[in-house]
């Protein structure tokens, strides 16, 4: 959930009534600061991996955006796979400009040989859930919208094969992701093909505390209790099957028959990605569920440590999940 040290707590002040340190803070007046995700990059062409990319307007009318990136190797003779991927921020910070992302998702694309659709779905508080997954949604029908080569964006309809679709995301983006692909089950598009959905540290919760949650992790559980809610705008419970999947009735129809889920040993969102795996091993949806550890890393350790063993073991695993033939490179 958290894009920075998940050992980031709740404190209050005579100045500050909540601040959850290095992320937001609420002032006496209501007023939302951000402190993570400040920081941009312009889009353009990566001096490191030589990836292109650029922003592109999804919806005219909610000001919906993504930013699209291409490796170097791309051609009109071959059609990459398209990586739908939603950055994280427990939906109150980041953006797919943001220095946290940009980086790693020009690697992914570049080691993956992948075509990236980054969505910048509209945070809350002031755009409240369910409103960044509508936006998600929206993403994944314009892409749609790029069949036969008849799309608005010349990148996709040159380069990208619509039947080979794959959904992303870490912490709050991985929720996302999964929420997506169940959209995806419940409603036909033919246009595209989901092949697989990789989630990075996911984000779930739910009302009942589990595992870490009874004892050490009380107080994070508190802090990301605080972020859904603040989110929401009290509006959803921590029980809505958009945050607690075991509350989902529809969870049987996940749209795709593959997913990679990475985790992180020292990640105190781990319990409820493995959580997670049991319920959708139980749900009755007949998928194939692979999952990668990263011994001794922290939450989404890998968006700021990109260049470290660990974070290169990770985007290689994700490699091999979209292409399998670089699994034997």
């Amino acid at each position: 959930m958290f894009s920075v040290s998940p050992s980031a707590y709740i404190s209050t002040s005579d100045e500050v009534p909540i601040e959850v340190h290095g992320f937001f803070r609420i002032h006496h007046d209501g007023r939302f600061e951000r402190l993570a995700g400040l920081n941009t990059i312009a889009a353009g062409t990566d001096q490191l991996t030589k990836v292109q990319s650029k922003d592109v307007v999804i919806s005219q009318q909610t000001n919906l955006s993504a930013r699209i990136y291409i490796p170097k190797s791309t051609t009109r003779n071959k059609k990459l796979p398209i990586l739908i991927y939603y950055h994280g921020g427990a939906f109150l910070t980041e953006s797919s400009a943001s220095t946290t992302y940009h980086p790693t998702l020009n690697l992914i694309t570049a080691e993956s040989n992948v075509i990236t659709v980054s969505v910048d779905y509209r945070l809350a508080p002031e755009s409240p859930i369910p409103i960044p997954y509508e936006d998600s949604w929206e993403a994944i029908k314009w892409v749609a919208n790029h069949d036969k080569g008849k799309g608005p964006e010349p990148w996709l309809n040159d380069y990208a094969d619509l039947h080979n679709v794959f959904l992303g995301g870490d912490s709050s983006g991985a929720n996302i992701a999964h929420n997506m692909a169940i959209l995806v089950g419940l409603n036909t598009i033919t246009a595209i093909n989901l092949r697989g959905v990789i989630m990075l540290h996911p984000y779930f919760q739910g009302s009942e505390p589990i595992g870490p949650e009874l004892g050490k992790d009380r107080d994070f559980k508190a802090g990301a209790d605080l972020t859904w809610k603040l989110a929401s705008k009290g509006r959803v419970g921590l029980d809505d099957p958009m945050l607690n999947p075991a509350k989902d009735p529809r969870i049987s129809k996940f749209g795709c028959s593959r997913i990679l889920m990475c985790v992180a040993e020292k990640d105190k969102c781990l319990f409820r990605a493995l959580n997670y795996k049991k319920v959708m091993e139980k749900s009755g949806w007949n998928g194939r569920f692979e999952m990668f550890e990263s011994k001794g890393e922290r939450h989404v350790f890998f968006l700021f440590n990109t260049s470290s063993e660990n974070a290169c073991a990770l985007r290689k695993r994700i490699g091999a999940f979209i292409n399998p033939i670089l699994s034997k490179a």
